[in-house]
C-alpha cells in the first residue's frame, strides 16, 4: 500500500469517517471540504495519479465511477461534480488516486 494518508487510512493506520467500503476501494469525507458534501472515493489498490493508470486499471477505474454515482445517490444528490486532480500543477497533493464527489451547492464554471 503506498505510504500516504490513504494508504495509512486503509491500513486502518490513520482514523476516518468512512461511509461506504467493498473490495476495491473506499469512501470517507474529505476532511476539508469544499462543499456541504465532500467525499473521496479511493481505490484499496494505489494508482499515483491518473496519468500512471494502465489498461488493467479499466474495470478498477470503472467501479470507482460507479461507486461516485451510488453514493452521490445516498447523499440525496441530484447534482454533484466529480473531480479527479493529476499532477501538483492541476492541485494533486496526495499521490494516491482518487475521486472527489462534491455537492449540495452551486457549481460554476469554470471551476478555477
Amino acid at each position: 500500500m503506498a505510504d500516504s494518508i490513504f494508504g495509512r487510512i486503509l491500513r486502518g493506520e490513520a482514523p476516518a469517517d468512512v461511509i461506504y467500503a467493498d473490495e476495491l476501494c473506499i469512501v470517507i469525507k474529505d476532511i476539508n471540504p469544499q462543499a456541504p458534501v465532500h467525499l473521496l472515493v479511493i481505490p484499496r489498490r494505489p494508482i499515483s495519479q491518473l496519468s500512471t493508470a494502465d489498461p488493467d486499471d479499466q474495470a478498477l477505474l470503472g467501479h470507482l465511477l460507479l461507486t461516485a454515482r451510488q453514493v452521490a445517490a445516498e447523499q440525496k444528490l441530484d447534482d454533484f461534480r466529480l473531480v479527479i486532480n493529476n499532477g501538483r500543477g492541476a492541485g494533486q497533493s496526495v499521490f494516491h488516486l482518487h475521486v472527489h464527489v462534491l455537492g449540495g451547492r452551486r457549481f460554476s464554471w469554470p471551476p478555477g
